[in-house]
This record gives C-alpha cells, sequence and structure tokens, in this order.
C-alpha cells in the first residue's frame, strides 16, 4: 500500500531579511534555520525568505565569509516582514534606502525585526515608538538615551504586537521558535525544540548574559574579579575574607566596593548568583532538588528549599511542579492510535 502523502506546507508569507556589513552569521543562521524547521514539519508554515543588501552585491559577515543576496532594500517584492540583522552601530544617515523601507512597510501593517544592534536602526526609522524592544546589552543605554519613546530593555527577545527584536547570537534561534509559536500555535514550538534538540525554549524575559565588566563598568577591577571568583565557585562557595585575600583587597576594601557599585553586600550578591543558577538548573535539567541544591552551595536540602522560597517565593519542589505543568500544557497531543478494525 503507498504512504498517505503528509499535508503541504501551509503559505505562510514573506520576509526580508536585510544584511549590514559585519553581521553575525549565527544571528541570521538561528532565524533562517528555525524558519526552514518550521515548513520541514507537516502542515507546517512555509515562509518565502529574502536576503537583502544595499546594492544586491553579496555582505560580508563578521567572520569574512560572503553571503549571497537575492535583492536590494528598495526591492518592489511585497514583504510581509522585514527583519534588520546587524552587529554593529551603523550611522542611519548612510541607510536611507532602509529606513524608507522600514516606514513604509510600517504603513502596510507588516512585522518589524531586528537581531543584533537592529533595533537601533528600527527606532531610526521611527518604527519603534511605543513598543518594547531590546538589542546587544552594549548598545542598549545608547538605545534608551537616545529614543525616549522606545522601552528598552536587557532581554534576550522582545515580541511586542508586529515588532519582533533580539539581542542576536543564539538568541535568534529563541526568538523566531517564540514568534513562530505564536503564529502557527504551541505544537509547532514542540516539534521545532524537539528538531534543534533543545530541552526548552529561552524565554524571552531572561537575561542577556553579560560580562563582569559590562555589569559593573570597567573603573572596578578588584571588583570585576571578586565576581568572577564568585561566578566560578558557586557549588562550593569561598568565604568573603578570602575572596578579599585572592583579589588583593581587605574585607572592609572589597565591602565598600560591592556596596559603591553594585548597592549589596558581598555575601548577598553570591547568594543571588547561587540561587539563580539554581533556578537555571531547575528549569533546564532534570537533575534532583537535592543535586540541584547541593551543585549550587547549599549545605542540605532543607537549607536551599528555605533560601529559595525567601528569594522567589515558592519551593523549588514547587518551581519544578509548576513547569511540568506548563509543558503538559503545551505539549502537543498524542496521535491516534491506529485503528486495527477489519
Amino acid at each position: 500500500m503507498a504512504e498517505a502523502a503528509l499535508p503541504a506546507p501551509a503559505r505562510a508569507g514573506t520576509i526580508g531579511f536585510a544584511l549590514l556589513p559585519g553581521f553575525s552569521l549565527l544571528s541570521l543562521a538561528g532565524a533562517t534555520d528555525a524558519l526552514a524547521a518550521a515548513a520541514e514539519q507537516p502542515a507546517g508554515p512555509a515562509w518565502r525568505v529574502l536576503r537583502l543588501s544595499a546594492d544586491g552585491a553579496p555582505v560580508r559577515a563578521q567572520c569574512g565569509t560572503p553571503v549571497a543576496v537575492d535583492a536590494t532594500w528598495d526591492t518592489t517584492a511585497p514583504l510581509d516582514a522585514l527583519v534588520v540583522v546587524s552587529d554593529r552601530a551603523v550611522p542611519p544617515a548612510t541607510l536611507a534606502p532602509l529606513l524608507a523601507l522600514l516606514q513604509r512597510l510600517q504603513a502596510a501593517g507588516a512585522v518589524l525585526g531586528g537581531i543584533g544592534s537592529g533595533a537601533a536602526l528600527l527606532a531610526a526609522a521611527g518604527v519603534l515608538a511605543g513598543h518594547r524592544a531590546t538589542l546587544h546589552w552594549a548598545e542598549a543605554q545608547t538605545l534608551a538615551e537616545a529614543h525616549a519613546d522606545v522601552v528598552v530593555s536587557s532581554h534576550l527577545y522582545e515580541l511586542d504586537r508586529q515588532r519582533l527584536t533580539c539581542a542576536g547570537g543564539a538568541a535568534s534561534l529563541d526568538a523566531f521558535i517564540a514568534w513562530l509559536g505564536q503564529r502557527h500555535g504551541p505544537r509547532l514550538v514542540q516539534a521545532l525544540l524537539a528538531h534543534f534538540g533543545l530541552e526548552r525554549l529561552r524565554e524571552g524575559h531572561e537575561p542577556q548574559r553579560t560580562p563582569v565588566s559590562g555589569r559593573i563598568g570597567g573603573g572596578a577591577p578588584k571588583l570585576a574579579e571578586a565576581v568572577a571568583l564568585m561566578e566560578a565557585n558557586l557549588g562550593e562557595p569561598l568565604p568573603t575574607e578570602d575572596i578579599a585575600r585572592l583579589v588583593g583587597v581587605s574585607r572592609r576594601q572589597l565591602e565598600r566596593l560591592f556596596k559603591q557599585h553594585l548597592d549589596e553586600l558581598p555575601s548577598r550578591y553570591y547568594a543571588e548568583l547561587r540561587l539563580q543558577r539554581a533556578r537555571r538548573l531547575l528549569q533546564q535539567t532534570g537533575q534532583s532538588i537535592l543535586q540541584i541544591g547541593l551543585a549550587c552551595g547549599f549545605a542540605s536540602g532543607s537549607h536551599f528549599s528555605n533560601a529559595y522560597r525567601a528569594r522567589f517565593g515558592h519551593t523549588p519542589r514547587e518551581a519544578r511542579s509548576q513547569r511540568a505543568l506548563a509543558w503538559r500544557d503545551q505539549r502537543p497531543a498524542p496521535a491516534p492510535a491506529p485503528d486495527t478494525a477489519a
């Protein structure tokens, strides 16, 4: 008997990726791979992808690889979505055709997005007013200062109505899986997670991972050393006196540095690092609660549970239960059993 043909992918629309010189190949691949994998699912959405450049010539990525494009920024192809992919700050004055295209598409109700530093160009075009947006952490403050009408976050990605922005890198895969799920349903999210071998979808509100110097500034090298020591010793926490000695300051000096730059005592900052790691492990792994507690420097299960509840308002066991319920609600329904009747 011939196998039944799979349903054809559902036509979804055309999405353009405006590539700027020095863009990240990883950022582009995360987005386009998510779209391609979605089209491979039974009855999945088939988005037509167009790569665009200023003059139609290949665009050289950050790694030096030239990437061929399909059209220029002033293309007349009907676009349902346009995403700017950029990894460097680019003067908007040099990108007038791209800004004009963004404005035309906004008037037409298209989805507009930015990956890496792309949100800065969306803001320059005036299409982010009143929206939440994110971009690479190093440029977030500059964007917030230049565009008070944009709500700038340091999250991995933001999906706000017809706007999609993300920090770039691996976050583009999470952002596009989440966006496809919004448009085509949670079953597609689960199928894509399985396709890419991911245990979970990182949520948009999760913070970007920034280096110590990015979080505290470059004017406190001793503090940066202390925080790096803490991050490297979460399973066996170091006493504050040992951290101070290892970085070459007194305990009182170290406490002053933490209070001045982080408005926190070293011990409390250290505890927060350990609890945040425990929270990620509860969400992302199948380790037991006791294993996670010990791995994050807590002496016993009860010590871990009490500290976790004091910080997050619920116990680790309750956090696990909430995760299981969320997964159960979103997973695809099981396929019906085959009809064996003669």
